[in-house]
């Protein structure tokens, strides 16, 4: 009997080579678990599982489950403990605050936001249907059509939110809340965004690993974009072609008028998921929804009388929702990037250096839906919003005392910031026969021209 109670040990090294499919162990508190089955029915996806294979990724457990998940690791507990397990004094202070923050309530006391953001978004419906139904002036029909933006705008953060963590009494109110607010009302796949957002967070700012940065042919926030990387989250290599070089050479001019645009593209990659052959979670609800939104918005817009009406109803609410595409890029287009999969082993680090926060008054809060705190979301996705500007102070203290970047800019100061990153870029795009090196030289000697 005395037998079975010493304890089974590997190395870190050991750890590393069951990365293969049939083979996947993670760990987690210095203890191995065999996720090779799970994987399939992972409710994040695989993505972000094979993505950590072979690490510890004890920060990223914490970041992504609530408590109730530690139990179904027993059954994934493969007897093994890590003999060389350790974790960094910026991981020991990370799981302390969030140990805190759960003994606070913070994650379960979820305030009202939903309920008060739902009830906007009920009554924003109700005057562009006011707007467009009852009114005959063309101005009318444009402030109509700006409404429809902001409700866009509000019910993506309502499908964000409910995408990250409960914010219904239930599985089944929450899912509805998704497909409600992301499929139906915006006509974006709530699993087309779970699909790449657990897929951006995990591996934050990674040039060939998160799908939020991999903007050719259209952007490119680095000049390592140059050498055609291949993308590890669509498995397609991104080629830098005559049309990327050209696009891209002038992207600190058309990054704004692209981003009136940017729903397009989402309707387009939601589309793409559900026609694919890839395994997506409530597939026959999804398509649901979506018809859901083709039917009331082209209907919508046909009540009006003329198609220039028509054309320009269309054009102001796309542009009005360019505002949140543009807040998005803002949050990590400036920010520091990298090459390479994520590691388990420095999640704090790697979230300081790949966000930027957006600073504003707590009575803009609702405009941003708490997303202006990058950092403190991707440090606790599971967060409710109405918590996030409480913990940025201690976020920030954690960053000072470890010397990690906390950047918290203005409206104003991130997209600038922006747009000088697109702008070198551009320029290093420009020479067609040795894009990168000649640039850097000029980006030295004209680094504030």
């Amino acid at each position: 009997m005395a037998e079975e109670t010493v304890k089974k040990y590997i190395t870190n090294e050991d750890l590393k080579n069951h990365n293969k499919p049939g083979d996947l162990w993670i760990a987690i508190q210095g203890k191995a678990y065999n996720v090779s089955d799970w994987i399939k029915s992972h409710p994040g996806g695989d993505a972000v599982i094979l993505n950590l294979v072979g690490q510890d990724v004890t920060d990223a457990f914490i970041a992504f489950h609530p408590g109730t998940a530690w139990h179904h690791l027993d059954n994934l507990f493969t007897g093994y403990h890590v003999s060389d397990f350790q974790a960094s004094e910026v991981s020991r202070d990370y799981r302390r605050m969030a140990a805190e923050f759960r003994k606070l309530g913070l994650f379960e006391n979820k305030g009202h936001v939903t309920l008060y953001t739902l009830s906007f978004v009920a009554a924003m419906f109700a005057a562009v249907l006011y707007g467009v139904l009852a009114c005959t002036s063309l101005l009318a029909h444009q402030i109509a059509a700006a409404i429809l933006g902001l409700l866009w705008i509000q019910s993506a953060y309502i499908g964000h939110d409910s995408g990250h963590y409960v914010i219904m009494t239930n599985k089944s109110y929450n899912r509805f809340a998704q497909l409600l607010s992301g499929n139906c009302l915006t006509g974006i796949s709530i699993a087309w965004w779970k699909w790449t957002h657990n897929a951006h967070h995990l591996a934050c700012n990674s040039l060939d690993y998160d799908p939020d940065l991999q903007h050719i042919p259209v952007f490119a926030v680095s000049a390592k974009f140059f050498n055609s990387m291949t993308s590890r989250f669509y498995d397609r290599k991104l080629a830098f072609d005559p049309l990327a070089r050209l696009l891209i050479s002038y992207q600190h001019f058309t990054y704004y008028p692209v981003m009136c645009f940017g729903r397009i593209n989402l309707f387009v990659q939601t589309l793409l998921l559900l026609f694919s052959k890839r395994e997506v979670p409530d597939r026959a609800l999804n398509f649901a929804g979506i018809l859901v939104f083709w039917t009331w918005f082209p209907l919508l817009v046909s009540c009006l009388p003329t198609w220039p009406e028509r054309f320009f109803f269309v054009f102001t609410s796309f542009s009005v929702t360019a505002l949140q595409h543009i807040q998005f890029t803002l949050n990590h287009f400036a920010a520091d990037v990298y090459v390479g999969p994520p590691t388990g082993g420095d999640w704090f680090e790697k979230q300081a250096a790949g966000t930027l926060d957006i600073s504003c008054s707590s009575y803009m809060d609702w405009f941003f839906g708490g997303l202006q705190f990058q950092l403190e979301h991707h440090l606790f996705p599971r967060l409710p919003r109405c918590h996030l500007r409480k913990v940025a102070p201690v976020v920030q203290e954690l960053c000072k005392k470890h010397n990690l970047p906390y950047r918290s800019l203005s409206w104003w100061e991130a997209n600038v910031w922006t747009i000088r990153t697109l702008k070198k870029a551009a320029y290093q795009a420009r020479d067609a026969a040795n894009p990168v090196v000649k640039n850097l030289v000029w980006e030295a000697l004209n680094t504030h021209g």
